[in-house]
């Protein structure tokens, strides 16, 4: 493979290679050649199983380990020099990659790739401009690092957070996290219900079953069927097949209930959809807000999830629930109020950033035309 530009990922959670992908397809419709490249496949298999696995395993029955971790870790340029050399002992093949390919660019959708890239910058065995685009609305401490060339951040406080802790504030750009195009797109509400076979007329509850779990699940979509105002559910499972036979041994007694597996026509599902209930994912609420969806967070991770829910309730595009029982209560509240639901559908327009990966790439691009740095690889 040869590419002037690399997306670089890392499998610890679907949202960073979503990410990624995003922005390989901005490229790609600028005309610019770019490719994905997710690192840990570039890493011995034990830290690939322990990176990747074991964030899986936190986030689906240990979390308040997980928010543990997440909190300890989050302290401004403190464990870097140990985190770095734990890196540079499983990342040998990454590092034999970046300095064969010698790529012009890279992107960061996850901080790993990024510190390595920062370490081989400052050893001077590659020196390309590199830009980190943080995929959750806060920024913890690991995302950063000095001496990168662009931050690409969800919101302006996390770009006074940056600035505050010394990064210069000309590099750190409000841009939300990069979504695929698609989901930004305004569909017509009837016609796309209509082709996915659900009833034109009734509120849609799209249930986003990542990071719950089975049992978890089922419950969830239980206490649903419990609302009090006339609506469908929509339950994405992915690549789950026990959860969704799970969910189609489920007699519904009020509402009409739709089990899908795994889609590639998750923005379709958005559009038709008018809330989303699920966790507080940087990229899946993005993905929803994208697509006009006020969020119904129910027990979101301690850590990420939580400081991202912290930023969608000020803004008032969510509502959230902690006690799962409670869940149809909070809904049918929300439902009654015509006004408050208008309002939170327009605070969602404003909030939301569905251009954010085709607004990346113009900066990179525009920033490196104007130093006619590798300005015929655009071209």
């Amino acid at each position: 493979m040869s590419s002037s530009i690399m997306v670089l990922s890392a499998a610890a959670g679907a949202g960073h290679i979503r990410a990624a992908e995003a922005l390989v397809n901005a490229f790609n419709v600028k005309g610019i050649e770019a490719h994905h490249i997710e690192v840990l496949k570039y890493t011995n298999p034990v830290f690939r199983k322990a990176y990747s696995d074991l964030y899986k395993e936190l986030c689906n029955k240990n979390p308040d380990i997980l928010g543990w971790i997440y909190k300890t870790l989050d302290r401004p340029w403190k464990y870097q020099k140990r985190r770095l050399a734990m890196d540079l002992l499983n990342m040998s093949p990454f590092i034999k990659l970046l300095t064969h390919e010698k790529p012009n660019l890279a992107l960061c959708t996850h901080f790993l790739p990024a510190e390595i890239l920062v370490y081989l910058q400052k050893k001077n065995i590659l020196n390309i401009p590199v830009g980190v685009v943080i995929t959750d609305y806060d920024a913890h401490a690991m995302w950063l690092y000095r001496n990168v060339d662009w931050y690409f951040v969800a919101c302006e406080e996390t770009k006074v957070y940056l600035t505050t802790l010394g990064i210069p504030a000309e590099i750190v750009h409000i841009t939300g996290i990069p979504v695929d195009p698609s989901f930004g797109v305004e569909k017509s509400k009837t016609d796309i219900r209509l082709s996915l076979g659900l009833d034109v007329n009734s509120t849609t509850i799209l249930v986003s079953a990542g990071g719950f779990g089975v049992g978890p699940v089922e419950l969830m979509v239980r206490t649903l069927q419990n609302i009090k105002h006339p609506i469908q559910i929509v339950v994405i499972c992915g690549k789950n097949p026990q959860l969704e036979q799970k969910l189609k041994e489920i007699r519904t007694n009020r509402h009409p209930l739709k089990i899908v597996g795994f889609t590639t026509e998750m923005d379709k599902w958005m559009a038709a959809s008018d809330l989303l209930v699920g966790k507080a994912g940087g990229l899946t609420s993005s993905e929803a807000l994208a697509s006009g969806l006020i969020l119904v967070i129910v027990n979101p991770v301690p850590g990420q999830e939580e400081r991202n829910s912290d930023h969608f309730l000020e803004n008032g595009v969510a509502i959230r629930c902690n006690n799962l029982p409670a869940l149809a209560y909070k809904i049918d509240t929300l439902l009654s109020d015509k006004e408050r639901f208008s309002r939170m559908q327009q605070n969602v327009k404003n909030f939301a950033r569905p251009q954010a990966a085709g607004e990346i790439v113009s900066i990179v691009k525009g920033a490196i035309i104007s130093t006619k740095n590798i300005q015929n690889k655009f071209y």
